[in-house]
């Protein structure tokens, strides 16, 4: 079962095992959230060993009854509750699905596999916020003691220690990864990338926090998808791995970077599109630096990102060119009806 398999990054994941592990059958649990977008994974719907299940991760009697249909051997635990700015406004509903479901899940997991750990898995996959903030140098670890400092990274941070809890209290088969900042096709058009893309082409605003000086490690999404798949295979049981792209940029020359390339794909004037740089009061308790070691990844199971951060950002952008209509149906909400329209009367 992979939680939150129609979002951004659980949808990656979704597509690489469903094509990749045709002998696996893949359950994608959803609660189809705003941030929830079954279209991201037309091209799989189909597949013979895809299956796809609405559910709340907090809703013990469902996922309940989905264990017993299913028999699941393997949890990739994605779902989540993932917007910095949406969890300075809400904290609760952070704590609602982050925390509470993440806890929900490992319960039922205790209860199942219960004196049959052997070949379960339970997957956790949590985010470098987790570690706070970074100054000019160094970087996280997997030693690095944690220090949040948003509700979103707090709620992250809980889960992450009920998930090790478990691992030390009842035996249960865990493993975790924090990942950095990722990039790529289908992403939700409220985070940085998609939605400086969008706004480059509509000729709207492009709203940067404070100085635009706050650094972040980029990750393409295609490459995190591939070293999920990569620590489920090969990891050890209660270990942890970082996984970064080695890629910091700041804020500010990632928008100019983004400028730059969008300037050539609409035959802009170089330059013209960086004048719609706007600066905005910087967000609440903004973190400053992020960057991961992702070494041990690395050195014990062989990951390593496949494309240069240039290479990737073109990638996505000429995505975000080429599918229009489905940046039409998440603006618009129309995205909404596609599990009504495509499952509800299966």
């Amino acid at each position: 079962m992979i939680t939150g398999g129609a979002g951004f990054i659980g949808s990656h994941v979704v597509r690489l095992f469903v094509n990749n592990y045709p002998q696996y059958r893949i359950v994608n649990l959803d609660a189809l959230t705003y941030a929830g977008n079954l279209e991201n994974l037309e091209d799989v719907k189909d597949k013979p060993n895809y299956i796809f299940e609405k559910g709340d991760i907090n809703d013990e009697k469902r996922i309940t009854e989905l264990f017993e249909q299913y028999k699941f051997d393997g949890i990739i635990h994605l779902a989540a509750e993932s917007h910095v700015d949406r969890s300075i406004i809400d904290p609760l509903a952070f704590v609602r699905t982050n925390v509470l479901g993440t806890v929900t899940l490992l319960n039922i997991c205790r209860q199942y596999w219960k004196g049959d750990m052997g070949g379960k898995l339970f997957y956790h996959v949590s985010t470098d916020e987790v570690y706070g903030s970074l100054g000019e140098t160094g970087f996280f670890t997997e030693e690095t003691p944690y220090d949040p400092r948003s509700p979103y990274s707090a709620s992250k941070a809980s889960s992450d220690h009920f998930v090790m809890a478990y691992h030390h209290t009842y035996g249960l088969p865990v493993i975790m990864s924090n990942c950095s900042n990722n990039y790529g096709s289908h992403h939700f058009p409220e985070k940085l990338i998609p939605l400086m893309i969008n706004n480059i082409k509509n000729n709207k605003p492009l709203p940067v926090y404070g100085k635009g000086e706050n650094v972040r490690d980029w990750l393409y999404v295609e490459d995190h998808a591939r070293a999920i798949d990569t620590i489920f295979h090969k990891g050890k049981a209660g270990e942890k791995y970082n996984i970064g792209g080695f890629n910091e940029w700041k804020n500010i020359d990632l928008v100019h970077l983004l400028c730059n390339i969008m300037d050539k794909k609409l035959g802009r004037a170089a330059g013209e599109s960086a004048k719609l740089i706007t600066y905005v009061t910087d967000r609440p308790g903004h973190d400053l630096r992020y960057a991961i070691d992702a070494s041990k990844l690395n050195k014990e199971l062989g990951w390593t990102p496949s494309l240069q951060f240039e290479e990737g950002l073109e990638k996505t952008v000429d995505w975000y060119l080429q599918h229009e209509d489905w940046i039409k149906h998440v603006t618009s909400g129309d995205y909404q009806h596609y599990y009504t329209e495509q499952y509800a009367k299966r």
